[in-house]
């Protein structure tokens, strides 16, 4: 998983990207990330923000780290 993240971050430094992922640990370091469910935008904005608001990424987030 490491090095998935560490080509992901080589290969768009400077750039502008957008990255899908299911493993939300792949994104973690984004500028900004947003929730899509049901093909509706729920809610947007960076790691720290999305998990205080204990919203969707929240709940996403907590299932995945315990599994």
């Amino acid at each position: 998983e490491k090095l998935v993240q560490d080509a992901i971050k080589e290969a768009i430094t400077g750039k502008t990207s957008l990255v899908i992922a299911h493993r939300l640990s792949t994104i973690k370091n984004a500028d900004k990330i947003v929730v899509i469910e049901d093909g509706k935008m729920v809610e947007e904005g960076g790691f720290k923000e999305l998990i205080n608001i204990h919203g969707r990424f929240y709940e996403f987030w907590n299932k995945q780290m315990i599994e």
